[in-house]
């Protein structure tokens, strides 16, 4: 829509709208500084909006900056996928060749599906990360452009945009945070009704602060002045300024049309109806040039010469000879790039089309097909198939419409634009019954969902179905997101089969259907697994076969996992090794090998993991790169490895970033927090839950950080935020799909967060709810945390009257649990003696010997706050039921807690260990180091006036009773005085006080005889 043609309808000063290109100046200064800026700019149709592109373009290719421009291309209904992009990155190919090529570099395959010249894009099963992955490697891409060149990326007519170029263009707004980027993005605010699909886009958009709005508003009349003195050379008469004013009301485009219609003298512009002051123009060109017009009305937002010429049929002089005319009149213009021709503005092209007869219509879109399936290198290849489907479609020729449309939406799908692939193989099932028998006979299955078994054995010489057609329906609305239309189709295809013995086929909708429950957070999907599984049970092995086992085998593993899980698990990765599904046999043997290890056969199965892992990466395997990287971690740090989970973490955080996978990023962003919590790597834990809940694009990685910044909060006493975080997880996990993953680490936080709070009632209740649903089968990096969590408040509220009725029951129903739990990992069996301390504690039967084999126990673990806590009740059991002998052993504890404590920011252990320690007058910081003696050394002590007189007393070797005495205090009082004096001399007993005071000669010698023991 951008170009520079000059004709005298053009008024070659830029009137008005000094504020907006202000802004747009302002947005180019902050991008330069490395600011990715983000424009908006709407108003109706004709107002301005291209010129004052245009304008600022102009100006920002003067200060250095490179300018790529991309319209949104509007074929009869159709909208082109991604054009817009495509185009803009072709010009910046244009205009940075080496740069872009190096931005690219190792992502060809993926960035081809938007712009071809980099390559061929790979081919194979798509998942429902790829349109994920091919947004995250264009803002990448544009990040390293961006980051040593200003680049003004210009997209115009979103009105008309396909749904997956606005899926990208949100996409890029809302994770672009680095580059010296502007995006602008401009838009008929006219065109834009309640059901118009830019609408939602809009109102997402405007939740962004980072993104300006600009709305165009007519000129006022001084500026249609300036304008129309402009377009005439000179100053026009009020009364005609007056006139073209109020019939214009301010529109720009209108201003031109009726400013040139009044100087040609033709007075119809002023009185009849703007589409008619718009066409007559049109008219008043020679006839040819009238023919040629409508036919590039039709052509699409811009018409290819050597395409033009195909379809006009004239003698290339007269062609030639016609688009002079038009151009000359303003009416058509060459295309930006000068290979084709388009109307100067659309209003004009949308006027000439609305006034085509309707058999002129179809006449005119089938000769652009004839002309286009006789030459297919008459239009861009990545256009090819889209308009050919489009003008056969609006030709209104089933037989020929259907093919083509089939071989656009495997283009559509082919650049992951499912969007449009999902509207061509609907428009393909309304031609299904108009296409004569003869034809659809000669279709074949052009491409394949997933797995699902074309019908017929022989798909090469088998006949497509309309049943194929909603298939591959079903898979495209899944993946753009149409979940609710793509359940819809399954319906339907299911109602089909009912009359058919196909369960192949049937087993396949079922499991799409599934997958579509659970992302609609309609169920678990299970009933819809179940009878998946009923169809194939018995079948020879097929894809579909180990699919719905690898399915049941997943889903148990997330829910159930056990005996039946392992073993559809293992009976999946034999038949998709039987069948070679590759992907469908690596996703199963991650399950198989997780399942191998909870139920106890650790090596083995972390060697399955492990093997899959170093597969996937050297075969380049996205989807499965991105889940090895997961589910690995995940169960290293389910049996308390966490510095191989880190480890791995750290290298599925560079592949997913590389690959594009951003909800596979999300996913090893949470787990990073889980493990670096283990490893007392808080700081870096709360980034990387952060970072986990903005990656991720489903609710789960953002549940997680949630879950993980609220233990983080807990423990470091902010109470309300742990609440806070808690309402969050919870809200995000919702109750449609319950999972032990998800479920238990909140009950157990749920627990926490109520104990803390004083709750003793609400947090057993919790205990109860999740005792009575039990523990599954696997679920032990859950269960014991919890129990424990449980077990902790119980002790911690052992002193309270209120806590003892239904304490016993409480004990009861834990130690039941751990009775029930495994510990094959030295993590677990370390958490069930440390439960088992807790219920003694609970109990009043604590024992230092039972604290010091819990420690022993997580001395070598790495998991230094849960070492800090045992430590810490170590030392508590010492004080409470040892003797004075095992004192100092308590203090070297008590440091060591607080030390990590202090470390973590955990200050409620910090402040309970230096609680003890002040209660047991324990020195468990070193003693304040001399200096040069102050005049008063008892004052630099901070020792009060009394707390002299006692340290007095204590030199001289007095007991309390004798201090009391000497006092007229009470030997309680004169205890309380001596714990202060010890606190503050940082010593940890009476010697050492008055070791300190005879040191600093606080008192004279005679002050400190010593008086009869007391």
């Amino acid at each position: 829509m951008l170009g520079a043609v000059e004709t005298r309808s053009v008024s070659p000063v830029f009137v008005g709208r000094a504020e907006e290109l202000g802004t747009l100046h302002d947005a180019l200064v902050r991008a330069r500084e490395g600011e990715p800026q983000a424009l908006l700019i709407g108003g109706e149709a004709g107002v301005g909006k291209t010129r004052l592109v245009e304008e600022f373009a102009a100006a920002a290719r003067r200060r250095g900056a490179v300018v790529a421009l991309g319209g949104c291309v509007e074929i009869g209904a159709d909208g082109l996928p991604f054009a817009p992009f495509s185009t803009a990155l072709r010009a910046l190919r244009r205009e940075l060749p080496a740069e872009l090529a190096a931005a690219a570099a190792g992502q060809e395959e993926e960035l081809a599906r938007l712009l071809p010249e980099l390559g061929e894009s790979r081919a194979g099963r798509h998942d429902e990360d790829g349109m994920a992955r091919l947004f995250e490697l264009t803002a990448r891409l544009l990040e390293r452009v961006t980051a040593e060149h200003t680049v003004v990326l210009a997209l115009e007519d979103l009105h008309w945009a396909d749904a997956s170029t606005r899926h990208l263009l949100s996409y890029l707004l809302r994770t672009l945070r680095t580059g010296r980027l502007v995006v602008l993005a401009t838009y008929r605010s006219d065109d834009i009704h309640r059901r118009h699909p830019l609408r939602p886009l809009l109102a997402e958009l405007d939740r962004l602060r980072t993104i300006r709005r600009l709305e165009l508003a007519r000129f006022n009349r001084d500026e249609v002045c300036c304008q129309v003195t402009g377009i005439l050379a000179h100053e026009p008469e009020p009364d005609r300024v007056d006139a073209i004013f109020e019939r214009s009301d301010g529109n720009a485009f209108f201003v031109e049309e009726l400013a040139v219609a009044a100087h040609e003298g033709c007075r119809t512009g002023l009185t009849d109806s703007l589409r008619d002051l718009l066409l007559v123009r049109v008219e008043g060109l020679p006839e040819t040039a009238q023919q040629v017009a409508r036919i590039v009305a039709e052509g699409g937002s811009t018409v290819e010469y050597r395409l033009l010429a195909a379809v006009a049929r004239l003698a290339e002089d007269d062609l030639i000879e016609a688009l002079r005319g038009a151009v000359n009149a303003s009416i058509l213009a060459p295309a930006p790039g000068g290979d084709g021709y388009r109307f100067r503005h659309s209003l004009v092209r949308e006027a000439v089309s609305d006034d085509l007869l309707p058999g002129e219509r179809s006449r005119l879109n089938r000769r652009y097909a004839e002309a286009l399936e006789s030459d297919p290198a008459l239009v861009p290849a990545d256009q090819r198939a889209t308009r050919l489907a489009s003008y056969w479609y609006h030709a209104h020729d089933a037989a020929k419409a259907l093919p083509a449309v089939l071989d656009a939406s495997v283009e559509a799908r082919r650049r992951h634009a499912y969007s449009e692939q999902l509207r061509l193989l609907e428009r393909a099932m309304e031609l299904w019954e108009a296409a004569p028998d003869a034809v659809r006979r000669t279709l074949r299955p052009v491409d394949y969902a997933e797995v699902y078994p074309p019908c017929g054995c022989d798909p090469a010489t088998t006949a497509l179905r309309y049943l194929d057609l909603l298939a591959e329906a079903a898979v495209a609305g899944r993946l753009c997101g149409e979940r609710e239309r793509a359940l819809k189709i399954t319906k339907r295809a299911l109602r089909l089969l009912e009359d058919e013995h196909d369960p192949l086929r049937a087993a396949w909708f079922w499991i799409q259907r599934s997958r579509l429950v659970q992302r609609l957070a309609r169920g678990d999907g299970w009933k819809e697994i179940a009878t998946a599984q009923d169809l194939v049970r018995g079948l020879p092995a097929s894809e579909v076969h180990a699919e719905v086992l690898a399915t049941v085998a997943h889903w148990s593993m997330l829910r159930l996992p056990g005996p039946e899980a392992l073993t559809a698990a293992e009976r999946a990765v034999e038949y998709a090794r039987m069948v070679g599904a590759d992907e469908i046999e690596y996703n199963a043997r991650l399950t198989l090998g997780g399942l191998m290890v909870e139920a106890g056969q650790i090596e083995a199965g972390l060697a399955h993991m492990y093997d899959v892992r170093d597969e996937v990466v050297a075969r380049d395997l996205a989807a499965v790169v991105g889940r090895s990287h997961v589910n690995l971690p995940s169960t290293l740090e389910g049996i308390g490895r966490s510095k191989d989970s880190v480890d791995i973490l750290r290298e599925g955080l560079r592949l997913t970033c590389r690959m594009g996978l951003t909800e596979s990023e999300g996913w090893v962003r949470g787990n990073l927090a889980e493990s670096l919590i283990s490893l007392g790597r808080w700081e870096e834990a709360a980034e990387s839950a952060v970072s986990a809940q903005r990656q991720g694009q489903t609710a789960a990685p953002y549940g997680s950080g949630a879950s993980t910044l609220a233990f983080l909060a807990l423990a470091r006493g902010e109470v309300s935020e742990a609440a806070r975080h808690l309402a969050e997880a919870r809200a995000s996990y919702g109750p449609h799909d319950p999972m032990p993953q998800h479920d238990l680490p909140i009950s157990c936080l749920t627990i926490a967060v109520a104990a803390a709070e004083g709750r003793l009632a609400e947090a057993r209740a919790e205990l109860a709810r999740t005792l009575e649903s039990g523990f599954p089968l696997g679920t032990q990096r859950y269960a014991w945390p919890l129990l424990l969590q449980a077990a902790t408040a119980e002790a911690d509220a052992r002193a309270l009257p209120a806590a003892r009725d239904g304490r016993e029951q409480v004990l009861d129903g834990i130690l039941s649990a751990v009775k029930r739990l495994t510990t094959h990992a030295p993590v677990w069996l370390a958490h069930e003696q440390w439960v088992r301390a807790e219920l003694h504690r609970a109990e009043g039967r604590s024992t230092p010997d039972t604290w010091s084999e819990v420690v022993t126990a997580f001395e070598p673990l790495s998991r230094p706050y849960d070492l800090a806590r045992v430590r810490y009740r170590l030392a508590e059991s010492l004080l409470t039921c040892a003797g004075e002998d095992e004192r100092e052993r308590a203090t070297e504890l008590l440091r060591l807690a607080r030390t990590v404590a202090r470390h973590l920011g955990a200050r409620p252990l910090a402040d309970a260990a230096t609680a003890l320690g002040r209660r047991a007058r324990l020195p468990l910081s070193p003693a304040t180091q001399p200096g040069p003696a102050p005049a008063d050394p008892a004052e630099a002590l901070g020792l009060t006036s009394r707390e002299r007189d006692v340290l007095r007393l204590v030199a001289a070797g007095h007991t309390n009773r004798r201090i009391a005495q000497e006092l007229f205090i009470s030997p309680k009082t004169a205890s309380v005085h001596v714990s202060n004096i010890l606190g503050k001399l940082g010593v940890s007993g009476r010697g050492e006080a008055a070791a300190v005071a005879h040191r600093l000669g606080l008192f004279p010698a005679e002050m400190l005889m010593p008086g009869p023991a007391g």
